[in-house]
């Protein structure tokens, strides 16, 4: 009976540390890339300076940005798996993208792009532990 106690404590305990794994990455990449969609709302001309001089388009700016506010309400509200999904596979290019269009130039600035990565993984990963997967 003992045992059964302590399982169930531990599996309690799994469970409340996979919730504040879970939130906290998602909140913290959520964060950035609210912020980041800011920028280009509110930042444009210091954004499209950036874009050229890593060789994208500056006409995405916009898009990219209403593209990223959707993805963090996707991956929030959790209404529809399959934009939750694809909003994760969106940030996951949109940041492979930057990582190796920042290293292709040689600015130094791929670091907050590495910390989205580690971000997007452990939310993902930990996203089916905590809300469960059908």
């Amino acid at each position: 009976m003992r045992r059964i106690r302590e399982d169930s404590k531990k599996m309690h305990m799994n469970t409340k540390t996979n919730k504040i794994v879970f939130w906290t990455s998602t909140g913290l990449l959520s964060l950035m890339m609210l912020m980041s969609a800011s920028m280009y709302f509110f930042k444009n001309e210091m954004v499209a300076s950036t874009f050229e001089a890593l060789g994208y388009p500056v006409y995405i700016i916009y898009p990219l940005a209403i593209a990223k506010i959707l993805g963090v309400v996707a991956i929030i509200t959790n209404k529809s798996k399959i934009l939750k999904h694809w909003a994760y596979a969106g940030f996951f290019f949109d940041f492979v993208l930057a990582l190796f269009a920042h290293i292709a130039v040689n600015d130094g600035e791929f670091m907050p792009v590495l910390v989205a990565i580690v971000l997007l993984f452990i939310s993902y990963s930990f996203e089916c532990k905590v809300r469960g997967c059908k």
